[in-house]
């Protein structure tokens, strides 16, 4: 299902209330070409979303984190690990990633 320029993925949770609802995750244009050159893909952003550690972030925003195994060469240096941290509005239906940080270790 595509729904202009921002659709991602759709996800189902479970409130409280216990009822099924369809959640959203859309990543904004400009977060998605930062995720581009920070070297993380919509599928890991996703994931950071749907299964990363939630916390408290400024302006009423929540952020995302997750640890990827990455094993791989960036700029020139190796890596063991790729941090994701992405900053998310909740809205109606879902989450707007508004911006992307990749943090290699």
């Amino acid at each position: 299902m595509i729904i202009g320029p921002l659709f991602v993925r759709e996800e189902w949770f479970l409130p409280a209330g216990g009822s099924c609802q369809l959640m959203d995750v859309r990543l904004h244009p400009p977060a998605r070409k930062r995720m581009t050159e920070r070297g993380t893909t919509e599928a890991e952003v996703i994931s950071t979303v749907e299964s990363g550690e939630r916390f408290p972030a400024k302006f009423g925003r929540k952020g995302f984190r997750r640890n990827f195994v990455f094993w791989q060469d960036w700029l020139g240096r190796r890596y063991a690990t790729k941090q994701v941290e992405a900053y998310a509005v909740e809205e109606e239906n879902g989450w707007l990633v508004v911006t992307v940080l990749v943090k290699y270790f």
